[in-house]
C-alpha cells in the first residue's frame, strides 16, 4: 500500500510536469513572482486559533502565480491564479496555498491522477477532447471548478483577485475549542472582478508588471478570512463548497501587507509546504490534501 501510494504521488508530479511543459520547474503554478511584506494579527484571531502563525505579527514570504503550460504567453480568464504565503517562523512557521477558485477539481486522488493524465498534451498538441469529455461525464465533479471559474471572471491583476484555500483545517481556538475553518484572501479594496461574465485575456507579463508598479506606488493589502465551519459541513470533499459559504460568519485573522518585490531564489530556494502549520490549526481530514503534502515534497526533490 505504501509503494501503491507512493507511486500515486509520483505520477501526479509527472504528469503536471508534463502539462507544464518543463522538467525542473515547480509541478504547478510554476510561472510566478515572489514578494514579501508583513502580517498584522486582529484582535478576534484567538477566537479561531492558538496558532502563533495568525496570532503574532510576523514577515510574510508570498509568491503570486499562474497555473498552466510553461511555453504559452497568454493568460486567459481560465487560468487559475495562485497566491502561497508564509507566515511566522521557527516552530511556529506556517505555509498557506490558496487558489482563485474555492473548490479543487479532484475529490479522491485515483481521480486526480486520472485527470491530470487526461491533459497530458499528446504530440499533435493538446489533450485528446473527447477522452477529456468522456472522463467527465463519468465523474461530474471534476466539472465543478472549471465551471465556477468560467462563470467568475478574473480581474486583470493579482493584487485585486481573492484567493482561497480549498481544504477544510481543524482550528483550536483559546477556550479549547475546535471548529473547521477555511482560509480566504480577500483583497482590502474589494475584488475588482470583470463585470458581465466578460473574459479579459492577459499575459503573465501583464501580471507581473501590473503587480511591480502597485508595490513600486504603495503596499498591496489582503483580509486573511477564516470562514467558520458547523458541524454538518462537507470538509471530505474538495470539489464542492460549503452550504451558503459566501454569507456564513467568518473573522478576520489579520491583515497580509505585501511591500516588495522579492527575487525568485528567494521562493525558489524552498518550497511553500503544506505540511508547514504551527499547533492550533491541524491538517484538512481530506485524502487531496494528503496527496499534495507528498507531491511538494517530491516536486522540490526534482527541481534543477
Amino acid at each position: 500500500m505504501i509503494r501503491s501510494q507512493a507511486a500515486k504521488h509520483a505520477s501526479i508530479v509527472g504528469a503536471m510536469k508534463a502539462i507544464t511543459g518543463t522538467s525542473n520547474a515547480r509541478a504547478s503554478f510554476a510561472r510566478g513572482r515572489c514578494v514579501r511584506g508583513t502580517y498584522i494579527p486582529s484582535d478576534r484571531a484567538d477566537e479561531v486559533t492558538t496558532s502563533q502563525s495568525f496570532t503574532r505579527p510576523s514577515r510574510v514570504l508570498a509568491r503570486f502565480s499562474v497555473d498552466g503550460n510553461l511555453k504559452g504567453s497568454e493568460m486567459g480568464n481560465l487560468v487559475l491564479r495562485g497566491f502561497s504565503f508564509r507566515l511566522g517562523g521557527g516552530d511556529h512557521r506556517s505555509d498557506i496555498l490558496t487558489q482563485s477558485a474555492p473548490i479543487h477539481y479532484a475529490r479522491k486522488v485515483d481521480q486526480m491522477v486520472e485527470f491530470l493524465n487526461m491533459r497530458r498534451p499528446r504530440a499533435s498538441g493538446g489533450p485528446d477532447p473527447v477522452k477529456m469529455r468522456a472522463f467527465s461525464a463519468a465523474h461530474p465533479e471534476t466539472r465543478h471548478q472549471a465551471d465556477y471559474v468560467a462563470a467568475h471572471p478574473l480581474p486583470p491583476s493579482f493584487a485585486d483577485t481573492t484567493y482561497w484555500a480549498v481544504h477544510a483545517f481543524p482550528a483550536t481556538n483559546a477556550n479549547g475549542e475546535r471548529q473547521f475553518i477555511k482560509f480566504k484572501v480577500a483583497p482590502v479594496v474589494g475584488d475588482a472582478a470583470l463585470p458581465g461574465g466578460e473574459v479579459k485575456a492577459t499575459s503573465s507579463d501583464a501580471l507581473d508588471d501590473d503587480l511591480q508598479k502597485r508595490i513600486g506606488a504603495s503596499d498591496i493589502r489582503f483580509s486573511l478570512m477564516a470562514l467558520l465551519g458547523r458541524p454538518d459541513d462537507p470538509v471530505l470533499d474538495v470539489t464542492i463548497r460549503w452550504p451558503n459559504e459566501d454569507s456564513r460568519e467568518a473573522v478576520r485573522l489579520g491583515t497580509i501587507v505585501i511591500t516588495a518585490i522579492e527575487p525568485d531564489e528567494t521562493c525558489d530556494g524552498s518550497v511553500f509546504d503544506p505540511g508547514n502549520l504551527a499547533d492550533g490549526i491541524g491538517y484538512p481530514p481530506d485524502e487531496i490534501f494528503a496527496a499534495r503534502r507528498a507531491a511538494y515534497a517530491i516536486s522540490l526533490a526534482r527541481r534543477g
